[in-house]
């Protein structure tokens, strides 16, 4: 794990880290002249690797970025934008909604104290799999209207290529909780972490975010994205995390 006050160039890491984590998976990356635009053509419904990288305030009206989006991934069945910069795309953020994108303003969040002691609960490594319905039902409560498609095939599959590590908590021999941490060189992230409805407000998730924590180890980073307009950030933020740099995203189905 990371310990320690936040480095200078926190932002700037955070956004390479995320940038990286496009590189690992993505086929095609070509510049554009205000960011990258992304794609990984083996899954084309995977949003997060098929998308128009933002990376600066671009200048231009929203219409201008739809216009833009629309050709950089045609033939998609969705039009998804990352803003590097939360502040750059807030301005816009109205004219996408309006335009029926959905909007989402997260905060990256880096590592830096020891997290305090906490319950003991007892939280197990277990393979990728073992958490299929959970992963289920996180994706029935984020998007109780869409079809996941392919999405669970090719969300595992990503995990596998980038060595996830998953942890959960039991209660009556099934998992009601869990995390995922991937490594990549010198750093790592707890990418997800959920737990069911039925579960919450009994310490689990503090207990599967620290499991995930010292399983890190010593790495020089270790991130993890927050909403930022959610309370899960203060949950995260008891355990040691910080804020490094704020993002947004908007995604359209077609």
């Amino acid at each position: 794990m990371t310990t320690g006050r936040r480095p200078d160039n926190a932002p700037a890491r955070a956004r390479a880290w995320h940038h990286a984590r496009h590189a690992a998976v993505c086929d095609v990356l070509e510049p554009w002249a205000h960011g990258t635009v992304v794609r990984a053509t083996r899954h084309p419904s995977y949003y997060d690797f098929n998308l128009v990288r933002v990376e600066e305030d671009p200048r231009m009206t929203a219409q201008a970025l739809m216009a833009f989006a629309d050709e950089a991934l045609a033939g998609l069945a969705h039009r998804r934008l990352d803003f590097d910069l939360a502040d750059a795309a807030e301005l816009h953020r109205r004219d996408f909604e309006n335009e029926g994108f959905k909007s989402e303003r997260l905060v990256w969040m880096r590592h830096e104290f020891a997290a305090p002691p906490g319950p003991d609960i007892a939280v197990e490594e277990v393979p990728y799999d073992s958490a299929h319905d959970l992963r289920v039902a996180w994706y029935r409560e984020e998007s109780p209207d869409q079809d996941p498609g392919d999405y669970h095939a090719e969300a595992r599959e990503v995990a596998l290529r980038r060595g996830a590590r998953v942890f959960v908590v039991r209660r009556l021999a099934l998992p009601v909780a869990f995390a995922q941490l991937e490594h990549h060189r010198v750093g790592a992230e707890i990418t997800d972490v959920y737990v069911h409805p039925e579960h919450r407000g009994d310490g689990l998730g503090t207990a599967i975010t620290r499991a995930a924590i010292k399983a890190a180890g010593a790495v020089r980073d270790l991130w993890i994205v927050a909403d930022d307009e959610d309370r899960p950030k203060e949950l995260y933020a008891r355990l040691g995390f910080r804020p490094a740099s704020r993002a947004m995203e908007f995604t359209r189905l077609l």
